[in-house]
């Protein structure tokens, strides 16, 4: 991999701890102390990740480590799909840590998933986050988020978000108590599943005119100037419970690396966690190998794809040429170009992990394509209809699988996992639209979104209130 992507040079002094915060750019290298609360680094502006002094620390000397702690299921931490890791994320002492029982998640094999995408039976996996507490993934992160929120002394909390941010945190807020909630979404850009959370939970919630970015750009600003400390995945300390996914997979695969990670790309927070996971895992010798990534954008936000595969933006070994990327948001500004996608938890034009993320991409030998809303929705009746329902984002993860068997970068015999990262009643609108007989319905909600049909729908069946009626349509399609 690149020199210096998660350690300081040789000129630079490491403080004497064994965990701090560090500037990912390795041209400036400052580190800052673990219990600042810093949501970009002070000197030059770059990202902030958290950083271990493995040698100062104990390291488990195999994955089999983790298996013991699920004879002790009543310990909460142990219980916990992200504290069960906490030798691998030990930025917090262990009565600090803060658990709502998030991480409790399955990886399951597909059949009709695979069959669907082009990969063999048996090597089709998918990594299902909408069991959290919260309904997805976002729970890994905001457990650690709030754990060092709760160190510092936190008393209010804040993010940005297209729903499930907002969910999770305010679930967070009122499980434990510990803080309030005050949450910035954007007009109309917010599912109703979601937005039900935020509100039923107690959180603040502030509509403003605009999309994610101008919510992102405002609760910057509020949250340093009210001093109110700032969840959303900027924070270098939600990506640590992030890993914990990749944890798990390996955990779910019996500690073998899979061939293939494909993840669903918005504010790449994801995708920057696993990567940050593998390369750890690797340099402690956890791991003989690192998988392939994939992100998978939808073409309605699609700036990761734009600037990768179209603009050959790269890490560079910690010295990416920015300059192009600054060039496509200036023509996006000008342009009055708004990201515009069924999948709402990844519709971002500007996505804040974008640096991690190509690092990240450098690390694993990653790819990013971009899917259809129509591959989307597609790939989301398909997974709905092996058991495992998902909001439209998360489907985003199988439709670019299918894209890349047909473009022969995955083999069908390699071992791939697919990650949903939210369940289905997060966004109910979208699922309810592409399986009805209502023409209308289905072109308010998906025709806009350039759907044109639903090769997959399960339409209910209208009969007469009937005895025979009934009985013969329950002959006629069963």
């Amino acid at each position: 991999m690149g020199r210096n992507a998660w350690t300081l040079s040789e000129s630079k002094k490491i403080p004497q701890t064994s965990c701090y915060q560090q500037c990912i750019s390795p041209a400036c290298g400052a580190t800052y102390a673990i219990d600042e609360i810093l949501v970009a680094c002070p000197r030059c502006g770059d990202l902030l990740d958290v950083v271990y002094d493995w040698d100062r620390l104990r390291v488990p000397g195999s994955l089999g480590f983790f298996e013991q702690k699920w004879a002790r299921r009543s310990a909460p931490l142990c219980f916990s799909g992200v504290w069960r890791f906490h030798e691998l994320l030990p930025f917090a002492p262990p009565e600090q840590c803060v658990t709502i029982g998030e991480g409790q998640t399955l990886l399951q094999p597909s059949r009709g998933v695979a069959e669907f995408a082009g990969v063999a039976p048996g090597r089709l996996y998918l990594q299902y986050e909408g069991m959290n507490p919260s309904g997805s993934f976002k729970d890994n992160g905001m457990s650690a988020a709030f754990t060092h929120a709760r160190c510092v002394g936190a008393s209010r909390a804040a993010c940005a978000s297209t729903g499930n941010t907002s969910a999770s945190l305010a679930l967070y807020c009122s499980a434990t108590r510990l803080m309030k909630a005050v949450i910035f979404i954007g007009s109309g850009k917010i599912s109703y599943g979601k937005l039900s959370q935020a509100l039923d939970y107690g959180a603040l919630t502030v509509q403003i005119s605009g999309d994610f970015d101008d919510a992102m750009a405002r609760v910057k600003e509020v949250s340093q100037q009210l001093g109110i400390y700032l969840v959303n995945s900027v924070n270098p300390f939600r990506l640590e419970g992030q890993k914990t996914i990749m944890y798990r997979v390996l955990e779910g695969l019996h500690w073998e690396v899979p061939d293939w990670i494909v993840v669903p790309g918005g504010n790449l927070g994801n995708s920057s966690a696993f990567g940050k996971a593998f390369y750890e895992l690797k340099h402690l010798g956890l791991i003989d190998r690192v998988p392939r990534m994939a992100v998978i954008n939808a073409t309605g936000a699609n700036t990761l794809y734009q600037l990768v595969e179209k603009q050959g933006v790269r890490w560079n070994g910690g010295s990416p040429d920015l300059a192009e990327a600054s060039r496509y948001y200036q023509q996006m500004d000008a342009a009055g170009r708004r990201a515009s996608t069924i999948a709402s938890a990844i519709e971002i034009n500007r996505p804040v992990n974008f640096n991690k993320c190509i690092r990240a991409l450098e690390v694993t030998d990653g790819v990013v394509r971009e899917v259809t809303d129509q591959q989307i929705m597609d790939a989301k009746a398909r997974v709905g209809a092996s058991g495992l329902g998902c909001e439209p984002a998360s489907a985003a993860s199988v439709a670019g699988t299918k894209l890349l068997v047909s473009e022969g970068l995955i083999e069908p015999g390699q071992r791939v996992v697919c990650i949903l990262t939210g369940h289905q009643l997060k966004d109910p609108t979208a699922t309810v639209a592409y399986h009805t007989s209502n023409q209308e319905q289905f072109d308010k909600v998906l025709g806009s979104r350039g759907v044109s049909r639903a090769t997959f729908a399960n339409r209910a069946v209208a009969v007469p209130n009937d005895l025979d009626a009934i009985i013969k349509a329950i002959q006629q399609n069963s």
